[in-house]
């Protein structure tokens, strides 16, 4: 684990939240300069750090809300880094919790040279990154779908297995399997939501191979060089990795 150690002026530490944001900004010695409750909004946020802009770093754990301020950062040539959720609640855990609290404590752990750093995601891959975990989550949806066929031919106990239906051309003549004309609407609507999905995936797939050809044409080229490797696992490497 790495941590942040670079030394400034002030520092400020940030409990970010969807609607407000709890800022704490300490100098050198420790003395608190601002412990405030303010909008989350980049003017807001500026405007609270106007007159310590000289020399701060800027602190933020690692939750689902830090894109738009490490971006503002990036924009404004302000220092920002990124605190390692998991390691950041190892090291400053404790009972007394809440807002003003945890800033305090970010903005101490700057100042002391332990601050646990994540990785900040370069911002032009970023989009392409969460659209790939998307096409994730939607391919274990698709899975579900799958299951649930072949425990329905299960709890029906079938003679025959239905055999790999993730192929298109297996999937004929499974619904005629089932005498009860439930049982046959509930696997066609499985089915028709798999095409569904297959339709968006393959999509979707499209885009984000367009996009990693511009982002790292190079890198994407080798990782679909290494035997074993596909298509998918090429883009999961070069966006996770």
């Amino acid at each position: 684990m790495k941590f942040y150690v670079k030394q400034h002026k002030f520092y400020c530490g940030i409990d970010l939240h969807t609607q407000k944001m709890y800022l704490c900004i300490l100098d050198d010695t420790g003395e608190i300069r601002l412990h405030r409750n303010i909008n989350t909004s980049p003017e807001s946020f500026l405007a609270a750090i106007k007159s310590f802009r000289g020399d701060i770093v800027v602190g933020v754990e690692c939750m689902f809300t830090w894109y738009w301020i490490a971006d503002l950062c990036s924009e404004e040539d302000i220092p920002f880094v990124l605190g390692h959720a998991l390691y950041m609640k190892a090291i400053h855990g404790g009972k007394a919790k809440n807002d003003k609290i945890d800033s305090h404590k970010i903005a101490t752990l700057l100042r002391g040279g332990m601050f646990p750093l994540a990785y900040t995601y370069p911002a032009r891959m970023r989009a392409t990154r969460d659209l790939l975990r998307r096409r994730n989550h939607l391919m274990r949806k698709r899975s579900e779908l799958f299951g649930h066929i072949q425990n329905t031919a299960s709890q029906y106990n079938l003679p025959d297995p239905i055999g790999r239906i993730a192929k298109p051309h297996n999937r004929l003549g499974v619904v005629e399997r089932f005498s009860e004309p439930s049982v046959q609407k509930n696997i066609e609507t499985d089915f028709e939501m798999i095409k569904a999905y297959d339709r968006i995936l393959r999509k979707l797939e499209n885009d984000i191979t367009c996009s990693a050809k511009q982002h790292d044409p190079l890198a994407y080229a080798l990782l679909n060089t290494i035997q074993g490797v596909g298509k998918i696992l090429s883009l999961v490497i070069l966006y996770e990795e």
